[in-house]
This record gives C-alpha cells, structure tokens and sequence, in this order.
C-alpha cells in the first residue's frame, strides 16, 4: 500500500522582510515663557518659590473679600486674615525709598502702627494718610510685597526758606507748608522770611525774585508787612521796600535790579530804598556818601557832613533824573534821582 503524498509546506525559504525603522521624534522646544524664565538671573526654586506664594497670597486676598461680599461678620474676615499671618504673610520687613531728610525711624512707627502685622490686614490707606500729616513728606505710596514685605515710597518735600514768627523759627517749602521748626544755631543757608503769613507768600517772593536773577543771590531775607507787600533785605544790609501787589512789585524791582547793575547801589553803605511810590525812588544814608552822584566836591544841601547822620534825600524816577551833581533835598523822607 502506497504512502500518501506529503505536502512539504516551506520547502522553498521565503524571502523575509526587514522591519522599517522607528522614526526618533523630534526634541521639543521650549515654550517662549519656559526660554524667559531660563534668561532670568534667579533660580527656578527661587522662581517656584515666590509663584507659590503669589497664589496663596492671591487666594487669601480673595476668600477675605467673599468673605465681605457675603456679608460675614467682620470677625469672620479678620479671622482669616490672621490664618494667613500665621502661614507666613506677614509683615517683618520695612522698605523706605525716597527719604533724604526725614528720618527714618518716623515711617518704621507710621506703618507699624496696626492692629494686626498679618498683611492682609494691613490698611495701606491708613498708613498713607497717616504718613502725608507729616510736612516732609509731600506725598507717599504703600504697597505689599509678598510674604512679609511693605514698601513705603516716599516724596519728600524741599526746604526753601526759614520763616520767622511769634520768636520761632521753622523750615519751609516752596508753598509755605512747615516742615520742622529750626533752633537758631542750626539754621540752614536759606533765606529768611518775616511775619504772619510770610510763609503763605514765599511761591509770590520766588517768582518775584525770578525777575531778577542777579539779585537772588544777594537776597538775605524778606519781610511781609502788613499782609500786603514785601521789604527785601540783601546781604550787604540794605533794605528795598516794594509797593503792593505782585506786578507792581515785579516792575519796581526789576526796575532796582537794572539801576544796581550800572550804578552799583547795593554795598555802598546805603541804609533803605524806598519804591512804594512809582514816581519816587528813595534813599536813605547812614553816613556821607560822595558816591551817590559820583562828584567830588562838597556834598550837596541837606546831606550831613562828616561824623553827622545824613537826612533821607528823595531820587526822581528814571526818565526824569536830574543830572547827577543836582541831587537835592526834597523831604525829610527821602533823597530824589
């Protein structure tokens, strides 16, 4: 009996296919945020560290005005809020900028005066207001800076003059607010101003001196009197009382500012002079002063002769002068030009 046919089923070797390769993926990028923080200068935990803190400072921010929004008790807000000075935000540091003058330890008080450190709680507002009541400071800027961190940035006011008033002195700006008072063996080299209210008119005095800079330097100091108008004094000693009113005042004193700068009035031993009058302007002498008219001869009529006090002459206004060997006695008030 014959054996059935096997089939030999891979007799022939079939060719075998070789696996494609795995295409490798591509590196991803970095995000643009992730290339940012990377240039930064501080340490990613750094950077982590204050992301976290950030958020719960945002989260407990939030919970405190739900808090308020749904009409809690106020013990309620409070309450979380010093949840959230026990978890680290609170206030341990005190950051000043601004400050040249003042002192320092004012802010620390000012902004420490709370009833609660948690910075949650701290009334920014509060410490601002508290802060302007001050006359150094001109305005100020209180933020936190999370964890523990309040930043106070100060504007500080600019002393400008010294007033004196009632035997006291104090140290004022530009506008007349007090900043401190001034003992007399520390006043600073700033010109002095006079009388009730002189502080109140030291912005008219500096635009009226701005109307003759070469005068401002020799500015001593300035008297307000009666509430109305303004007596200069210049460091050589004399005084030039000026008429009412800023422009009128302006007009006389550039109109001096000129006549010093070609006759030399100031530091030739003269004592006052007079502008209040527009048609006059005034002298007074101490002493004989040939100078006045350049002549050499004998004094004119009137003036004192030496070793005597000279009477006040009367000078007419520019335009009208009379030459200047012709001045003469016109009052006992006054020398006219």
């Amino acid at each position: 009996m014959s054996q059935p046919a096997r089939i030999r089923r891979g007799g022939q070797q079939r060719g075998r296919v070789k696996p494609k390769p795995r295409k490798t993926a591509a590196p991803k990028r970095p995000s643009m945020l992730a290339r940012a923080i990377a240039a930064l200068p501080v340490r990613a935990e750094t950077i982590q560290k204050a992301v976290t803190w950030g958020t719960l400072g945002v989260i407990g921010a939030g919970l405190i005005v739900v808090a308020q929004f749904m009409g809690l008790p106020a013990m309620a807000g409070t309450e979380l809020g010093e949840m959230a000075g026990r978890a680290g935000f609170e206030v341990k540091r005190i950051e000043v900028k601004g400050i040249d003058r003042m002192e320092r330890l004012t802010v620390y008080a000012i902004a420490l005066d709370q009833k609660s450190t948690a910075m949650p709680l701290v009334d920014l507002e509060r410490v601002r207001s508290d802060l302007k009541r001050y006359g150094w400071i001109a305005d100020a800027r209180v933020s936190r800076r999370l964890p523990d961190t309040l930043v106070v940035d100060i504007v500080e006011r600019k002393p400008a003059a010294i007033w004196q008033n009632n035997q006291k002195l104090a140290l004022i700006d530009g506008e007349g607010v007090v900043l401190e008072e001034v003992a007399v063996d520390a006043m600073p080299d700033l010109p002095l101003v006079i009388g009730p209210d002189a502080n109140r008119q030291t912005g008219g005095l500096g635009r009226l001196m701005e109307l003759a800079p070469a005068l401002k330097p020799m500015l001593a100091g300035a008297t307000w009197v009666g509430g109305r108008r303004w007596d200069l004094r210049f460091q050589s000693g004399e005084t030039l009382a000026l008429p009412e009113g800023e422009g009128p005042a302006g007009k006389a004193l550039t109109r001096f500012a000129r006549m010093d700068g070609v006759e030399r009035l100031l530091g030739r031993g003269f004592v006052r002079f007079d502008m209040r009058d527009p048609t006059r302007f005034v002298v007074r002498v101490a002493k004989p002063h040939k100078a006045i008219d350049e002549v050499e001869s004998a004094a004119p009529e009137g003036e004192a002769a030496p070793g005597q006090e000279a009477q006040p002459q009367t000078v007419e206004p520019a335009g009208q002068r009379r030459p200047l060997g012709e001045i003469q006695q016109v009052s006992d008030t006054g020398t006219t030009i």
